[in-house]
């Protein structure tokens, strides 16, 4: 009896712990910037983009001459704009496409401290700016969100029109990864307060889909992936990478990756 009440103790204290400190076990920001686009020799527009709640956002704007699609992409819950400058350039060269890459608030350069509708703030702050300041049609625009931004880019989808939305190593919602990485706790849903209802929300998405995600995907079940892609609405495709885990997709999965992503634009209705 005593071992049993130490255990339930233990998973008590897990429990409050993991509730208090929610934060800081979803949002993993690098203020660090350890690489810049003029180090590459990119052509490029660092900018400061204002959010509706007045919390400024850093962003860069690395545009391809004649490029007809521009990728908006929503990033991942760890590091900075700075650790997606290799799959920017990826993404240019194989796919001559502009891309925007901006950071969440508490990220790089960008102000304040992330939470789920701040990140849903900076990433319709991004959009505005594609849209207004430089004149984008929102048809030629592609939302990209890999993990925790994929869950961003489909709010996004679902308030802002687009060309098209591809999530990568999408998740169905924070309280269904707590469930998947701590299995020794008891249900805690309901008091998770972040959310990140994906699964809820792609059924109502009319936008062209295209889900990817890593067959060796460690940390976001490629389960949950599946579930993401049958339940979402509108036209879709989705391409498991093979030999990928999550933090290596695009390096993984090699050619076929890009392929899959080039098909899915080139399937796309072309642009007026």
């Amino acid at each position: 009896m005593g071992l049993l009440l130490t255990l339930a103790a233990v998973v008590l204290a897990l429990t409050i712990l993991m509730l208090a400190f929610e934060g800081k076990l979803i949002y993993f920001p690098s203020r660090v910037l350890e690489l810049e686009p003029a180090a590459l020799g990119l052509r490029h527009e660092e900018v400061f983009l204002v959010a509706e709640d007045g919390v400024k956002i850093h962003a860069w704007l690395l545009p391809v001459a004649g490029a007809r699609r521009t990728v908006l992409v929503c990033h991942g819950n760890a590091g900075n704009v700075s650790h997606r400058l290799d799959r920017a350039v990826e993404m240019q060269r194989r796919l001559g496409v502009s891309v925007l890459l901006f950071d969440y608030r508490g990220y790089g350069r960008s102000e304040g401290t992330p939470d789920e509708q701040g990140t849903y703030r900076d990433a319709r702050a991004a959009y505005r700016y594609l849209t207004e300041a430089k004149g984008i049609p929102p048809g030629a625009l592609v939302l990209f969100g890999e993990s925790l931004g994929a869950a961003v880019a489909v709010q996004l989808a679902l308030e802002r029109p687009a060309g098209a939305l591809i999530l990568e190593s999408a998740f169905t919602s924070i309280p269904d990864m707590a469930r998947a990485a701590y299995p020794f706790l008891p249900p805690v849903g309901p008091l998770i307060r972040t959310r990140y209802e994906t699964l809820v929300k792609v059924p109502k998405l009319a936008v062209p889909l295209l889900v990817l995600h890593g067959e060796r995907d460690d940390i976001v079940p490629l389960a949950q992936g599946r579930r993401v892609f049958e339940a979402a609405g509108g036209p879709k495709r989705f391409f498991v990478i093979p030999g990928a885990g999550h933090n290596d997709t695009y390096v993984a999965g090699g050619e076929a990756y890009w392929r899959a992503l080039a098909e899915f634009l080139e399937a796309l209705p072309p642009l007026a």
